[in-house]
């Protein structure tokens, strides 16, 4: 069959050409001459439709193993070239390659760093739902109905009264309506609110929330745990402060705050030129909310405290916008180990 022997003496004219090459660029101009879509095996397939079927057949499976063939011929070929340009062997004297190590983000390290602080202290950590109901976010926490939190301004509603939890406080009343006092709970995790993206804020953010429920709890207790925090993760060559606030499940309350970083106190943008940035809520846990779960405050005290684990990263290693924890520039990422 003329076609037939067309396909060998092609066949055969590739690997004696193949045979001489002794250079890459050589080689594929060959690849293309014999196999590309011009390529001269391809020339000759075009004479399959004036065959029979039969005769289709046994040509085409000739054509696919001889494409196959010179295609394996022209790769060890290229491997051949390849090694004898590097000078055929390898040189086991030559130092190795550095590998390249992935570690942590600096988020996971802060919060990791943090719970290790507070388990040394006795707390038991524990976890919740990122997806919650209006009455665990908002109502048993003491929240009136009209509160601003509420607002779709400040909370990122799912459907009917499913929402993204604003903080981890939502986990307080799950551990309240399982436990029986005393106890020690930290509940790290993310929570969502709907505010603009800046250099202070950003829409989804790491929370540590405590809580110490037992007789006789105060708010020295309080203040005790949260110094010998922010001591051992800051130093001792830190100020901070208390300033009296409000909070709907605690009373009374207050925030905590680190002598600004960049300007030392003197004032700046990062801390809208006040010399301080606030770390952290706290108080006495609300009675009416000790109330909403069955205990009598009569008899047990607790403290609350919310510790955000973005706002503490940017005071240890001194970053001046929030926004580069999430963007995940590797030459940011890079710089804290």
């Amino acid at each position: 069959m003329e076609l037939l022997s067309q396909l060998q003496e092609a066949g055969q004219r590739a690997r004696d050409e193949l045979a001489g090459i002794d250079n890459l660029e050589s080689l594929e101009n060959l690849r293309i001459r014999y196999l590309g879509k011009k390529g001269e095996l391809t020339a000759v397939l075009r004479g399959l439709k004036d065959l029979s079927i039969d005769e289709k057949r046994e040509v085409g499976g000739v054509a696919n193993r001889l494409k196959s063939d010179l295609d394996q011929l022209i790769r060890e070929k290229r491997e051949d070239i390849l090694t004898a340009s590097t000078g055929g062997a390898l040189d086991y004297t030559l130092p190795g390659r550095p590998v390249s190590y992935g570690h942590r983000h600096v988020i996971s390290l802060v919060l990791d760093q943090a719970v290790s602080i507070f388990q040394r202290m006795g707390f038991e950590i524990t976890d919740g739902p990122e997806v919650e109901t209006d009455y665990y976010n908002f109502g048993a926490l003491n929240f009136p109905p009209d509160h601003p939190a509420r607002d779709e301004q400040d909370t990122f509603y799912v459907e009917g009264d499913k929402l993204l939890r604003t903080h981890t406080s939502n986990i307080q009343i799950h551990e309240f309506e399982k436990r029986t006092p005393p106890f020690k709970i930290l509940a790290p995790g993310r929570v969502f609110r709907n505010e603009a993206v800046n250099a202070r804020s950003y829409c989804v953010f790491h929370q540590i929330e405590g809580f110490y429920v037992d007789e006789r709890v105060t708010f020295g207790d309080l203040k005790g745990a949260l110094e010998a925090f922010c001591y051992e993760f800051f130093g001792s060559d830190f100020k901070m402060r208390y300033r009296p606030s409000f909070f709907p499940f605690t009373e009374p309350s207050a925030e905590v705050d680190i002598q600004c970083f960049l300007c030392e106190g003197r004032g700046c943008q990062l801390c809208k030129y006040e010399g301080w940035l606030e770390i952290l809520g706290c108080g006495m846990v609300d009675p009416n909310v000790l109330k909403a779960v069955g205990y009598d405050p009569e008899k047990v005290t607790g403290y609350a405290f919310g510790l955000g684990i973005e706002r503490v990263a940017m005071l240890k290693y001194q970053i001046n916008d929030v926004r580069l924890l999430y963007e995940n520039d590797v030459r940011f990422i890079r710089q804290i180990r």
